[in-house]
């Protein structure tokens, strides 16, 4: 069945919900265009550039890729015609295997796709929980550094509500799901002007790009290194996912909401591993690595907000 553009949502086995479409043409880049060729080769280029630059500082650079659902549960999306070998996260992995900087996310997720619990949530187009909880522990052992014994067994809680992808649906499902509490050792220590505005007025949840928080780990057992981490939604400025994870592990967390790295903040900061997360749907597009994280706070600050900094 040829899908028209404007899908969105596909319907697989059992419930599940996988995005097809939106902004960034999800399953169009599972086909092989030379438009994706330059784009991919414009990434390998861009992770060669920014591990060269890091080096240069005396930092050591990890870049990741969150596969898309598409990528590891293809066997659940039952009718839907697309070939998930040839996933761009798999491809970017093909071109940068000889670079220590790229952690391979997608071979792990899929070795793991059927064990015990789901790593996405069925109808969220994010990983859940435990799916993060296996990326952390992937990049914990790239970085050299060992997880806190109890990460794994931190206080369970659940929580059931209609999420990104059910809620584009005629009849939007709700989907239970089990998260940890992992805020204990850690506290956030900074909180940029765009967090601070947005929490508030109560629309934390509206915020994304520039999003600047720093947390602390005083605790005696905790990674003596300082950590930046770039990165999206997946990681997230609260405590609840990648960036909460890190924070219980090393000394100092910063985290940036952006896929372009501020190199003065790099520069300014001196960390001893500079991270990058960014979720796989977003390789259609090449950023220059020219982000002002203190300057674009200032740019967007929605007007009703500015009372609130």
């Amino acid at each position: 069945m040829r899908r028209k553009h404007r899908d969105i949502v596909h319907v697989g086995r059992d419930g599940w919900l996988f995005l097809i479409g939106g902004t960034n043409g999800v399953l169009t880049q599972y086909r092989l265009t030379l438009g994706r060729w330059w784009r991919l080769r414009a990434w390998t280029k861009l992770v060669e550039a920014r591990t060269a630059k890091a080096r240069e500082l005396g930092i050591r650079y990890l870049h990741t890729l969150v596969p898309e659902k598409l990528s590891v549960y293809d066997d659940r999306t039952d009718d839907l015609h697309f070939d998930p070998r040839r996933s761009p996260a798999r491809d970017l992995a093909r071109r940068l295997r000889d670079n220590p900087a790229f952690v391979d996310l997608l071979g792990p997720m899929r070795a793991g796709r059927d064990g015990p619990v789901p790593l996405y949530y069925r109808t969220d187009t994010h990983w859940n929980y435990d799916g993060c909880l296996l990326a952390y522990r992937v990049l914990l052992h790239a970085c050299g550094a060992v997880p806190p014994a109890d990460i794994g067994e931190r206080i369970r809680f659940e929580t059931t509500r209609i999420r990104d992808l059910g809620e584009k649906l005629p009849n939007p499902p709700e989907e239970t799901a089990s998260h940890a509490a992992i805020d204990r050792d850690a506290k956030r220590v900074y909180a940029g002007p765009l967090v601070t505005a947005y929490e508030d007025a109560g629309r934390a949840g509206d915020l994304h790009v520039g999003a600047h928080v720093r947390y602390r780990n005083e605790t005696p057992g905790a990674d003596p290194r300082t950590v930046i981490l770039f990165g999206d939604s997946y990681a997230h400025f609260a405590p609840i996912m990648l960036t909460g994870l890190l924070a219980e592990t090393f000394r100092e967390v910063h985290f940036v909401w952006s896929s372009s790295i501020d190199w003065a903040y790099v520069a300014s900061v001196k960390p001893d591993l500079l991270l990058f997360e960014m979720a796989e749907r977003f390789l259609t597009r090449v950023p220059d690595d020219t982000f002002d994280v203190e300057a674009y706070q200032k740019a967007v600050m929605p007007s009703d907000l500015r009372d609130h900094t």
